[in-house]
């Protein structure tokens, strides 16, 4: 049996055109992979978090028994040591949990620089 003569440059033509679609579409198409689309939900979730906790952060910087210890300590820490404070007064640990959350912490840390 002889195929046709077009049917080879249309195989091309089918292969080049989904190549074409599938640089296109990854590139600048928006179009993401399954775990690039669950790392940007699950940052996605992390910030709202932190968005939500942090004026409470705040306030426990502000309620806090030893609120003014702990601001002491803040003025007088590194730029790099001011996280592990906040973490350590317990201001940057969310209602439940049992360990503190580091960007909450670094959120809370300039949201109390900020005032």
């Amino acid at each position: 049996m002889k195929t046709p003569e077009w049917v080879t440059p249309a195989g091309y033509g089918a292969v080049g055109g989904a190549l074409a679609l599938a640089i296109i579409g990854f590139t600048a198409g928006g179009w993401r992979t399954d775990g690039t689309a669950r790392e940007m939900a699950e940052n996605a979730s992390v910030d709202a978090v932190v968005a939500a906790m942090t004026p409470y952060c705040v306030a426990q910087s502000k309620t806090a028994p030893n609120s003014a210890q702990v601001l002491a300590a803040l003025k007088a820490a590194s730029s790099y040591d001011r996280r592990e404070i906040i973490e350590k007064a317990g201001w940057a640990t969310p209602l439940g949990a049992s360990s503190p959350n580091r960007e909450l912490a670094i959120s809370c840390n300039s949201a109390i620089a900020a005032n």
